[in-house]
């Protein structure tokens, strides 16, 4: 009976006796403490998460419409950049599904690059999509590179993030997308001749050239600098997808001159007259980019151009209130955590819009001065017995204008 009790009051796993543990669950031959299950449950967690692959075949494959209406939940407006990369996405599972097939048509992959001003959406557009994809995807910011050598980050990092993104499998990498943010910073700084060289510019732009077309190159798995001891691991870029973004802050006059050059007789005029000047960015083409500090050959490897429109006051009006993640449910929210029931007037959120229109900096603006007017609530409410804060107009003004709001306005 002794031998009984001993053997029921101790985890059978790691022995600690039933005194020295929150709970001891009995099986038909053993004990497990919790404990145990505890590191149990990590393991098993460890292990499924290393041993399921990035396969885009495990998911329903869904058609370009249904992307766009994913993206929709998330994105108001800008319907032709949706529609570019769903179709991109789309046709990029589908170039995966073919490599496993016996075919004499190789299906080329296209490269995309979105153009817009700040606060369009581009970076929303590739976090947004990201949800969506059973590929491995990363967003590098193309600003900090530099040509290897120099100081800043080879090009070839662009490839360790997406590595780490899919846990360091090479052939789920090889499928991944990569999503290039601020690809105008990489522009030629001049047509002119210098002695000293552009490491910043046109030298990655010609180094990013084999990672665009497709080619085996060597990346270093922790980063380039720090770890120069380290083995290189190889990774082919032919079935990897990218997608480049960036405001060309300026590209309207390239445009501007470029359909003004081929004005040539009365009826090129007539024509000329149905050019919309107030938005130029809808009519960006190759040359534009070009002329703007992009070098020929990588305008060739991002064939597919999208842009993105100015919002209007009704898209800055709806980014308020209408997405999944709008700037007033994450308030709300932030709010419901300590139990206030948080609301805003029509009229302090048409204040809000009138107010974004000014400072010209697009859904960020917005997000600039919903902080302004919510600061110093955020900071006094937390400490007042409130159940409920209402934002009306007239509060909105006061915060605003004691921040004093003309320092925030885009020159």
């Amino acid at each position: 009976m002794a031998k009984k009790e001993s053997f029921s009051s101790k985890c059978s796993f790691c022995g600690r006796q039933k005194e020295d543990v929150n709970l001891l669950i009995a099986g038909i031959s053993g004990h497990i403490c919790d404990l145990c299950i505890e590191q149990a449950y990590a393991i098993i967690k460890e292990e499924l998460h290393l041993q399921k692959p990035f396969d885009p075949g495990d998911a329903t494959l869904k058609t370009p419409a249904e992307i766009k209406k994913f993206l929709d939940q998330y994105i108001i407006d800008q319907d032709e950049a949706k529609k570019v990369l769903a179709v991109a996405v789309y046709n990029h599972y589908k170039r995966l599904s073919q490599n496993n097939a016996d075919d004499d048509v190789e299906i080329e992959k296209s490269n995309i690059i979105l153009v817009g001003e700040t606060g369009t959406g581009k970076t929303l557009l590739a976090k947004t999509i990201a949800k969506l994809l059973h590929v491995p995807f990363t967003i590098v910011d193309a600003t900090v590179l530099t040509e290897a050598g120099y100081v800043g980050e080879d090009i070839e990092s662009l490839l360790t993030r997406l590595l780490q993104a899919a846990d360091y499998d090479v052939k789920a990498a090889e499928r991944g997308i990569v999503f290039i943010d601020e690809i105008d910073k990489i522009a030629r700084k001049s047509d002119n001749p210098s002695i000293t060289r552009d490491v910043s510019g046109e030298g990655v732009q010609q180094g990013l050239l084999k990672l665009l077309e497709g080619s085996v190159v060597n990346v270093p798995p922790q980063g380039g600098r720090k770890h120069p001891e380290q083995k290189m691991i190889p990774v082919n870029t032919r079935n990897i997808l990218f997608i480049a973004g960036g405001a060309f802050d300026g590209i309207e006059r390239k445009i501007a001159n470029r359909l003004n050059t081929t004005v040539v007789g009365y009826t090129a005029q007539r024509s000329a007259d149905h050019i919309d000047r107030t938005n130029l960015i809808q009519y960006v083409a190759p040359q534009d980019l070009k002329a703007f500090g992009m070098i020929p050959e990588i305008v060739g490897r991002l064939p597919v151009i999208a842009h993105l429109n100015q919002l209007s006051r009704e898209a800055l009006r709806q980014i308020l209130t209408e997405p999944k993640n709008s700037i007033i449910k994450q308030y709300i929210a932030l709010f419901q955590m300590d139990n206030i029931k948080l609301s805003f007037d029509a009229d302090a959120l048409e204040y809000i819009v009138d107010v974004a229109i000014d400072f010209k900096l697009g859904a960020r603006g917005l997000r600039t001065i919903c902080e302004v007017i919510m600061m110093d609530i955020m900071f006094e409410t937390p400490s007042k017995k409130t159940t409920a804060v209402k934002i009306t107009k007239k509060i909105a003004e006061t915060h605003l204008n004691r921040f004093n709001a003309g320092r925030l306005k885009a020159s």
